[in-house]
């Protein structure tokens, strides 16, 4: 694997496939009326069984890995993933830092922010998902299996646009994701730790546990 940079300062390599791309400054691709044209293909998905489309990796800072295959941990989280390193020592210290282990966006989502994976994976989650995950129909506590063996739970610890989703995909797409539908749907994403671990792969059935 090779990381190319691009001039926002992130590099991407596919983890196992050997193919690297150079990435452009992600241009504004949408604009508000566009996204809330959308709102009811986004409310339409799945409520109790979807599926992981992109599987993403955090080595370290600015650095993006496609993954055809990764373990989730109990300890560890997404197991190669830099999320232990970004916590702070006072989140840590709290226990704080276990609520963000995994975070979660909707793929239907971030397929209206860009074209390519490589670009969707800049929104810098690790696990994108076709599913509902809305409040209502994730609540914090809510367990989602994941593939055959691993379980997440949904934490309380909110997910919302920030400084970097604004840089890489613009002001519009900013404010839709953290707009009161936005933020109820959860199109930012969700935060979530894991239950049980286990192998996954892009194309495993992600289903909520009752």
């Amino acid at each position: 694997m090779w990381p190319t940079t691009h001039p926002g300062g992130d590099q991407m390599q596919r983890a196992g496939a050997g193919d690297v791309g150079r990435i452009g400054v992600v241009p504004t691709l949408t604009t508000t009326a566009a996204l809330e044209a959308r709102l009811d293909h986004l409310r339409a998905a799945p409520t109790r069984t979807g599926t992981l489309d992109l599987l993403v990796r955090r080595p370290e800072h600015a650095v993006r890995e496609l993954l055809d295959e990764g373990e989730l941990d109990e300890t560890a989280g997404l197991v190669g993933d830099n999320w232990l390193s970004r916590a702070t020592s006072r989140t840590i210290a709290h226990g704080r830092h276990l609520d963000a282990m995994i975070t979660v966006m909707s793929s239907r989502m971030v397929r209206l922010l860009a074209d390519d994976d490589a670009t969707r994976a800049l929104a810098g989650d690790q696990l994108y998902v076709d599913l509902d995950l809305s409040h209502d129909n994730l609540p914090a506590g809510s367990r989602l299996a994941v593939g055959d063996d691993a379980v997440l739970e949904v934490t309380a610890k909110p997910h919302a646009g920030c400084k970097k989703f604004l840089a890489r995909f613009g002001p519009d797409a900013l404010a839709f994701v953290n707009s009161e539908a936005g933020s109820a749907m959860r199109l930012r994403g969700l935060n979530s730790r894991v239950l049980h671990g286990g192998r996954i792969r892009p194309g495993d059935v992600v289903r909520r546990l009752d």
